[in-house]
């Protein structure tokens, strides 16, 4: 089992004594948290590292996941996009639907819970059960919420107001519901799969099984399959750079069992790049951790167009990895990619197209930038640094009880 000992080598042991010192006041604490999949997306990844390590230093973390169908499933996700600006219809049908399966996933919460933490708009239906729980509520707003359609966002706030704290990505994406505010940026798992070091042998294995050359250069884009993810400008940045400096362009993804629009977005991809030999699509399943860790460290450039993004953690796994990477400058990306010093920011495809070809003829760019891009997710954005930051939350909220 993890324990926070196995993280020393990527962090500062005075960090470490902090982290300890912290949970100490918090021994025995149930801490239950809870979000709409077990696999697929950012979230689940995270909760997949973060509750073996909070038990690892005396809480009693658990993880519970609500049941759900297909109606459900599409309704959220239209509410995800009506999050990101996209003009959105929110029905009374969908309102009511999104209340009756919220009502069937009552028992979920655990009576005995020190903490509930409700991970974004999916489960925050739950919070009928706030009433005369013993525990604190906190809602993790994991996207970002600034141009939330009004009509959605005065149906959940009625949710999340209950809440006695929020949690947000960064400041700019606060909203005002009366109760505490908190700015926990997440985090990735050094020791994951995803992340670890890979050997060479393991390397070539993987390569082979994808069908990926090791010798072509690599432009890579590791996202959902998702319209605000922009893969359809990607290729078109590709295909003008391609033209100059030859290379293969690989889209790798795949569904989360809460998003089902991801089909439809991978069709449509796939019959694009049926034009373009070198473009490849590869929809992977939601264990490949190894194989998207692979990927990235075999990649010359790394992107992510994205039109939004709550924080980018394929950015962060990127940077890690010490991989040039050029994204856009939105949500949680400008706070990892800092132009021209951990990577390069383009705004449009026109700069995308400039980026990707100062990354693919200057190696000593790319390096310099990998390298600081490394130490900055280092420093503010892998698991003990998020830990830590859970506790400082934590804590507040208990001794304000």
């Amino acid at each position: 089992m993890v324990s926070l000992k196995d993280y020393a080598p990527f962090t500062d042991a005075e960090l470490l004594d902090k982290i300890n010192t912290l949970a100490a006041r918090l021994k025995g604490a149930v801490v239950q948290h809870i979000n709409s999949t077990v696999v697929g997306g950012g979230v689940a990844e995270i909760l997949h590292s973060l509750v073996p390590v909070m038990n690892s230093i005396g809480l009693k973390a658990r993880w519970d996941v609500i049941k759900a169908g297909k109606d459900f499933f599409e309704v959220t996700k239209a509410f995800h996009n009506a999050f990101h600006g996209v003009k959105t219809e929110i029905t009374e049908r969908m309102l009511e639907i999104y209340k009756y399966t919220s009502r069937a996933n009552l028992e979920v919460v655990a009576d005995e819970a020190d903490f509930v933490i409700i991970h974004d708009q999916q489960p925050l239906g739950l919070v009928e059960r706030r009433l005369g729980h013993r525990g604190k509520w906190l809602w993790y707003c994991h996207i970002d919420p600034v141009d939330v359609d009004p009509r959605l966002w005065d149906f959940l706030k009625a949710y999340a107001g209950q809440c006695d704290a929020a949690i947000y990505h960064l400041p700019e994406y606060g909203k005002d519901l009366g109760n505490k505010q908190f700015f926990l940026p997440p985090a990735i798992n050094p020791l994951s799969d995803k992340n670890r070091e890979v050997s060479g042998e393991e390397q070539q294995q993987i390569l082979k099984k994808l069908g990926i050359s090791a010798d072509e250069r690599v432009i890579l884009q590791v996202s959902r399959f998702d319209r605000l993810k922009n893969p359809f400008g990607l290729m078109e940045a590709y295909l003008k750079v391609e033209k100059e400096f030859p290379c293969s362009l690989i889209l790798a993804g795949g569904a989360a069992d809460d998003d089902p629009e991801g089909q439809e977005v991978l069709d449509e991809l796939v019959q694009k790049a049926g034009c373009h030999p070198r473009v490849k699509i590869l929809n992977l399943p939601p264990d490949s951790h190894l194989e998207i860790n692979v990927l990235q460290r075999r990649a010359d450039v790394v992107v992510q167009n994205s039109l939004r993004e709550g924080f980018g953690l394929t950015v962060t796994e990127a940077l890690w990895k010490a991989r040039p990477v050029v994204a856009t400058p939105v949500g949680g990306i400008r706070k990892q990619v800092i132009h021209e010093q951990t990577g390069l920011l383009a705004a449009d495809t026109d700069e995308l197209v400039v980026c990707l070809k100062r990354l693919l003829q200057d190696c000593n760019l790319s390096m310099r930038l990998g390298r600081q891009g490394k130490e900055h997710v280092r420093q503010n954005f892998i698991t003990p640094v998020y830990l830590y930051n859970w506790l400082v939350v934590l804590n507040e909220l208990l001794q304000k009880s």
